[in-house]
């Protein structure tokens, strides 16, 4: 979020090329020279070509009765009616007892004459804001349920506003209220900037409710988000399916997983709403389908899943290929990712679409999602515009129109930087875990307890491997494992090669591969054995060995000569 010195130095951009300026002219019953200067300030900072103008302090009813007044001659494409609180409240105070029950229906009506008198001056839309509360304790908790109180009439008149709203179309809602909630109300109000220059909202909260206000103007301008496409692992649900199984991934009461079924059930929501869902996940296509199709906790399936895109290609190819299919703009996609590198690496290829920064606790996803606002409207016919099953249809034409990009250049920036050492008993524990785990690049699937673990470390018949990985982004800890097994003076048996598809795709195999030759050239050792043994989820590697350039001989057998071995170029650099 910006501040609100930023937005202040944005304002004074003025883009004198832009195209046709979106007219905003703000009323309210306090000062609001900030709030305007947030608004210009946010939307330059949005690229969206917005000319602001302020009308003098508590001058409604003066500016829309005068159909020659500066409103009017301004050409507004839409007038915000802006109503502090704090202002009503102090009317409310003026009224005798007797009047207050009235004061709700009383200013709501007011307010519809403002709006009848608007359309008849002007061809523009309304922006009406919602009431903030005000703590108001003459009866202290009893004022609830006392209609002459002010916190019953201002929570009366919310209620009366939605209601008149929905009822016409040229009027649309602001939020502020849950701004407030969100905030807390000393976050939003500064008793200090009130009273010395009657300004409602604090410069805390200003760049908050200038994005609210932004983001309406946006969606009102056509730039609206239609697609959310969705990682699966640790984004849908916690944990790896085709590491744990469709019993171990977190999701209902398991574990975490109530925080995800919470993040499901918004995306549904968003479905019926109109909003494309898509899925775009490093998998195997059946693992990846198995917990929409038999997880009885799951809310999302695959009829909610317009396009389902599960594969080891790298995501910019995919997501570009779920863009064609459904063929929407790159800027109308939000992307949902838990990692960092797949964020980025989006970022970078793909500049239009939208990727947030997701929280490192998916206890936060959701919360953070609905901050952010991404599916902000201007219209909703009230039924489900779903057209999941033509996306699905079309998805399978265009399958055959995949393209793909290079990523040397992102891999470049990454500034990776690896490690392999031989086994160490602090690391044995994890070593274990990782074998144990690892289901989809592991190429024998071998488990081992952390014991076995130890005594393979400490028997010179094997020469063994951990390998690590960290970039400019943060530490990916310990991602592979190999154990290489002594058969003889001169030769090596790769007995278990396993690493983690967090690292998929980005030079890791071929780092590792480079140090089992220099291990194995060093101990004066003339060729490498290797067996693949296929499972029913580690089918992304069953021709790992013949990329490699390794000689097939026999069923999932395979040996290279270690003087034949060219290494491969990576862009990590090696932590000796």
């Amino acid at each position: 979020m910006y501040t609100f010195h930023e937005l202040k130095k944005a304002a004074k951009k003025n883009d004198t090329d832009a195209a046709k300026k979106t007219k905003v002219a703000i009323l309210g019953n306090s000062a609001t020279q900030f709030f305007a200067t947030a608004i210009l300030g946010y939307a330059n900072l949005e690229n969206l070509p917005v000319e602001v103008f302020d009308a003098d302090y508590n001058q409604i009813d003066a500016q829309l009765i005068d159909s020659g007044s500066e409103t009017y001659e301004f050409k507004p494409d839409c007038i915000i009616l802006y109503l502090a609180t704090e202002k009503i409240y102090e009317e409310f105070l003026d009224l005798a007892l007797a009047v207050r029950s009235d004061f709700a229906e009383t200013l709501m009506h007011k307010i519809e004459g403002w709006w009848d008198l608007i359309a008849r001056n002007a061809v523009c839309r309304i922006i009406q804001p919602n009431f903030t509360e005000i703590e108001d304790n003459a009866l202290g908790q009893y004022s609830s349920k006392v209609k002459s109180s002010f916190s019953f009439q201002i929570r009366k008149l919310n209620y009366l506003l939605e209601e008149k709203m929905s009822e016409r179309n040229d009027i649309y809602p602001v939020d502020l209220l849950s701004i407030q909630s969100r905030l807390g109300k000393h976050v939003f109000y500064d008793g200090s900037l009130y009273y010395n220059a009657k300004m409602a909202i604090s410069l805390d909260a200003l760049p908050c409710a200038a994005k609210a206000v932004t983001d309406v103007l946006k969606a009102m301008n056509g730039n609206i988000k239609k697609c959310v496409i969705c990682d699966l692992d640790n984004t849908l649900w916690g944990g790896i399916i085709g590491d744990d199984g469709m019993g171990g991934i977190e999701i209902g009461e398991l574990g975490r997983g109530h925080a995800f079924t919470d993040l499901q059930r918004y995306l549904k929501q968003l479905k019926e709403c109109g909003i494309i869902l898509a899925v775009c996940s490093k998998n195997n296509e059946d693992t990846a389908k198995e917990p929409f199709e038999k997880h009885e906790e799951m809310v999302l399936r695959l009829s909610d899943i317009s396009v389902f895109v599960a594969n080891w290609d790298d995501k910019a190819s995919n997501i570009k290929l779920i863009q064609e299919t459904l063929n929407i703009g790159m800027d109308s996609i939000v992307f949902l990712d838990d990692n960092p590198f797949e964020r980025n690496l989006i970022r970078q290829m793909i500049p239009d679409i939208e990727v947030p920064e997701l929280p490192e606790d998916p206890a936060l996803y959701l919360e953070y999602l609905q901050e952010q606002n991404y599916f902000e409207t201007v219209s909703f016919t009230g039924v489900s515009s779903d057209r999941t099953a033509q996306y699905q249809a079309e998805f399978e034409r265009k399958q055959a129109e995949k393209t793909f990009e290079s990523i040397d250049d992102y891999l470049k920036s990454l500034e990776m930087k690896g490690s392999a050492k031989p086994f160490e008993e602090v690391r044995y524990a994890r070593i274990a875990q990782l074998t144990q785990r690892s289901n989809q690049f592991n190429l024998r699937t071998v488990r081992y307890t952390e014991d076995e673990i130890a005594r393979i470390a400490s028997n010179d018949k094997y020469l063994t491997l951990y390998y690590t990985l960290e970039d400019k982004y943060g530490d990916h800890g310990l991602v592979s494992v190999v154990i290489m097994e002594k058969i003889s003076d001169k030769e090596l048996f790769i007995n278990t090669w396993l690493m983690s598809c967090r690292v998929l795709k980005r030079g890791m195999e071929e780092f590792i591969v480079n140090k089992i030759f220099e291990t194995a050239k060093s101990g004066g050792f003339e060729k490498i054995k290797a067996e693949y043994i296929p499972t029913a989820k580690n089918k992304m590697v069953k021709d790992i060995y013949d990329t490699f350039g390794f000689t097939v001989t026999g069923e999932g057998k395979y040996e290279m000569n270690v003087g034949d071995y060219e290494p491969r170029h990576v862009y990590i650099d090696d932590i000796k």
